[in-house]
């Protein structure tokens, strides 16, 4: 039986202090489930972990989750989507361990389902927001970030909710190790724009950005999400920025 000191403790726990925090609903909560939430705490639950589950990796993911030594790179996807980049990005390189944070449980079962049929032996995904972050991860844990396609908050305004803003810039980069990268695509030009002024309040070199990406000369090696093909088909230019810790 799980002793008092290593309970699950809900979100809802949050202190009210930090201004950062995110609440989410419980899974085990739930009114009703569905094949999803299920395959969650089953089929999936030695590399998909709920909200509750998911913090208690913190500072332990390469050797509990993984079972790899403390030096291996391991990079994180903030917002999978469908997991088609998930899938692909741990496919690519096998040699680095990939975790997926996805709030919504369809897409984040797609995307652990993508990179297990594919056999890739390097992932893991969590139920999270991106705002509690640091409650996944102790400071030094990660390598590279992607931000893809995040919810732009512009109708109705409310920048505070954006993921690339200067308060958790700050979080991610204590979460990151010395060389490591953030990027971050997204197809909104208020929201990059916005977090260009954001970058000079906090730590990171902006190493490039465009406003095209389709036409930069990041375009040979980019490759196209879900999202990024329908705004293709729309002809909505694809904003990038890639931020570095020295």
């Amino acid at each position: 039986m799980m002793s008092k000191d290593n309970e699950l403790k809900p979100i809802e726990m949050m202190k009210s202090e930090d201004i950062h925090r995110r609440r989410i609903n419980l899974t085990r909560t739930l009114p009703r489930q569905n094949a999803y939430t299920l395959a969650l705490d089953g089929e999936f639950s030695s590399v998909a972990f709920n909200e509750e589950r998911a913090p208690l990796n913190k500072g332990k993911w390469r050797e509990s989750v993984f079972e790899k030594k403390s030096d291996a790179l391991m990079d994180l996807e903030i917002g999978t989507g469908n997991g088609t980049f998930f899938a692909y990005q741990a496919g690519k390189h096998p040699e680095r361990l990939l975790v997926g944070m996805e709030l919504k449980y369809k897409p984040l079962i797609q995307s652990i389902r993508r990179a297990v049929k594919q056999g890739s032996k390097n992932t893991a995904i969590c139920r999270y927001h991106a705002f509690n972050v640091d409650l996944l991860f102790e400071k030094a844990e990660l390598n590279d970030i992607y931000i893809h396609f995040p919810d732009p908050w512009v109708a109705p305004r409310k920048p505070k909710n954006r993921t690339v803003n200067a308060e958790l810039l700050k979080v991610m980069y204590d979460l990151q190790r010395p060389g490591s990268k953030i990027y971050f695509k997204t197809d909104s030009r208020e929201y990059y724009d916005w977090s260009l002024e954001q970058i000079p309040m906090t730590p990171y070199k902006l190493e490039a950005s465009t406003t095209d990406l389709h036409q930069s000369e990041w375009a040979a090696s980019n490759f196209l999400t879900a999202f990024e093909k329908i705004f293709m088909r729309q002809n909505i230019p694809i904003n990038m920025m890639i931020l570095s810790k020295e």
